[in-house]
């Protein structure tokens, strides 16, 4: 009995400054590990940097279906049509961080600055964008500011962790 009332529950919902926190960080981790992966063999031409930013932008939109796509298939039961697109939109934190390294990339291959070195800009925009969402989502949530400035830098050291990675793989 317990097992069917279970799953007829309504699935959890996520309220906005959890979805922004959630998204913005995988965003910008995801970023930086995109980022790090296509400058990885040093091309730095105007194209190969509008190249990054259109892969970063496809994986982004790829990464924000994954999850409805894999609930999807994993429950094996009907669903309303545009299901995929309500979890593409409720997945819109995810995609929005990392709409300025795209805007960054893309401008460099527009040649809008040099495309080369670029790829520090992107991470130390990564870091940033982590650090004050840690910030203010622990000020939403009543935090003091120095538990609030602490959680920021913990969010920041997952965009360092993926700039020292790539620096030792180099």
């Amino acid at each position: 009995m317990a097992d069917t009332q279970a799953a007829a529950a309504p699935a959890r919902r996520h309220d906005t400054r959890e979805a922004v926190l959630f998204g913005g960080v995988y965003g910008s981790v995801l970023a930086c590990s995109m980022v790090a992966a296509l400058t990885q063999y040093g091309h730095t031409s105007r194209d190969s940097r509008r190249y990054d930013a259109a892969w970063l932008l496809v994986t982004a939109l790829a990464s924000a279906l994954a999850p409805g796509y894999a609930h999807y298939i994993a429950e094996r039961t009907p669903h309303r049509r545009g299901d995929a697109l309500r979890t593409l939109a409720e997945e819109w934190p995810l995609v929005a961080a990392v709409v300025p390294t795209v805007v960054l990339l893309a401008g460099a291959g527009w040649g809008w600055w040099p495309a080369n070195g670029v790829e520090y800009a992107a991470f130390a925009l990564n870091i940033t964008l982590l650090f004050t969402l840690g910030l203010v989502t622990a000020r939403w949530s009543h935090r003091r500011w120095l538990t609030a400035v602490t959680i920021g830098a913990v969010d920041a050291m997952l965009g360092v962790v993926v700039v020292v990675a790539n620096a030792v793989i180099k």
